[in-house]
């Protein structure tokens, strides 16, 4: 064949195209597993962070392995949930066969038209709940777990993420604690709009579900507050109830003790 001829020119480059697509499909598939443990270990990092099983440094110190079986040692039941608060499924929570839900985009979307979700509750045998949050930041994705104390009202810790917010500022949501631990203490008002404030001098205000936005960092400050409201909403029906029960729970005990006192 003419090496020459255009015929030539198109079977080589088609070849090449083939052997070149070949070999990253193998190598892709090879790696598959690998990727997925570690997408696994990142998630329960942040969620474990923000339950504050251990600091986040520590546990970003910490191999996969380990990550797992820490999880195990800890988590008590991790279950989903519907648009209408009610459970529509569970997730393993053994150590060798942990399951997750860490597609948020998709459960996102369904928030969004109403459609059928699938969303994730993580309890903690110290009685904390865990829940993400997913939403638009200026550059792309943002999302976290929030962590709530055994009430479902008061916030426990925090942890977020992002694919691309600007270094030094709307990345300060991941790289400075100090934000993260802002959320501490607060509450979320279920059934309210907004349950939460991020906002610029949210804090004058005084309510116990605002804090102040980052400065310099408006559009990431206003799609993770977006997040935020939009995630707690979806979450409203179920830990609305909850949170209501375990404050009369917690009532009917200080008036038992009271009584006991008399």
């Amino acid at each position: 064949m003419n090496t020459n001829s255009n015929l030539y020119t198109v079977i080589y480059t088609t070849i090449v195209v083939v052997v070149v697509a070949a070999v990253l499909a193998f190598v892709s598939q090879s790696l598959k597993a690998r990727q997925d443990a570690n997408i696994k270990a990142e998630t329960l990092r942040q969620m474990m962070a923000a339950a504050q099983i251990k600091p986040a440094e520590e546990l970003y110190a910490t191999a996969n392995a380990d990550i797992l079986q820490l999880y195990a040692d800890n988590i008590e039941e991790a279950y989903t949930i519907a648009l209408d608060g009610e459970k529509n499924g569970s997730l393993s929570v053994a150590a060798d066969n942990i399951e997750l839900i860490d597609k948020l985009k998709p459960q996102n979307k369904a928030i969004l038209s109403e459609g059928e979700a699938t969303l994730p509750v993580y309890l903690f045998k110290s009685g904390i709940a865990v829940i993400p949050i997913y939403g638009a930041g200026l550059w792309g994705p943002v999302w976290g777990y929030i962590a709530f104390q055994p009430d479902c009202h008061t916030i426990a810790g925090a942890f977020f993420d992002h694919e691309s917010e600007t270094p030094g500022l709307g990345a300060k949501i991941k790289d400075e604690a100090w934000f993260r631990e802002k959320f501490i203490g607060k509450t979320v008002e279920w059934g309210d709009s907004p349950a939460f404030v991020l906002a610029k001098n949210a804090e004058e205000t005084g309510a116990t579900n605002a804090i102040d936005a980052i400065s310099g960092a408006t559009m990431t400050s206003n799609g993770l507050n977006a997040a935020l409201n939009v995630w707690f909403g979806a979450y409203s029906k179920h830990f609305g109830l909850a949170a209501f029960f375990g404050m009369l729970a917690g009532h009917q005990a200080s008036d038992a003790e009271k009584t006991e006192e008399e």
